[in-house]
């Protein structure tokens, strides 16, 4: 992520924390950041750019204001999804929602739990990501 935010200008009239949320929205906008990246903790951006934690979280949260990211408790702060944040039912959305219901009753059915299930769409993701690349 810090790839994303190439640094901080402390010479320029333009605040750190308005700097930082620039950044993270031209990298949404331009594809950089995909739907559903996970952005790095609070303390971690500002350790690796040098800034208070206070900075980095307003801009976290004037991005989720404005509907970039969302955060979810300690799972942290991902790029919005249309699909997973929408508040408009599209197809996709639908065949997406169809797809993960039939995924979990298929694991209730085997017993599996939330992490275990989690962990299983986590490795096939990996895998399918590393075969096409």
């Amino acid at each position: 992520m810090s790839s994303q935010v190439q640094g901080i200008d402390h010479t320029s009239a333009v605040p750190p924390y308005e700097q930082v949320r620039t950044q993270i929205a031209t990298a949404v906008a331009e594809g950089a950041l995909q739907p559903g990246h996970k952005l790095p903790t609070v303390r971690n951006l500002a350790a690796d750019l040098g800034l208070a934690a206070n900075t980095v979280a307003r801009a976290y949260r004037e991005l989720e204001a404005d509907g970039v990211v969302a955060t979810q408790g300690r799972r942290g702060t991902f790029v919005r999804s249309a699909v997973v944040h929408g508040d408009v039912r599209t197809p996709q959305r639908a065949d997406a929602e169809a797809a993960a219901a039939a995924f979990t009753a298929t694991a209730r059915k085997l017993g599996l739990s939330l992490a275990e299930a989690n962990r299983l769409v986590e490795g096939v993701w990996a895998r399918q990501d590393s075969s096409a690349g």
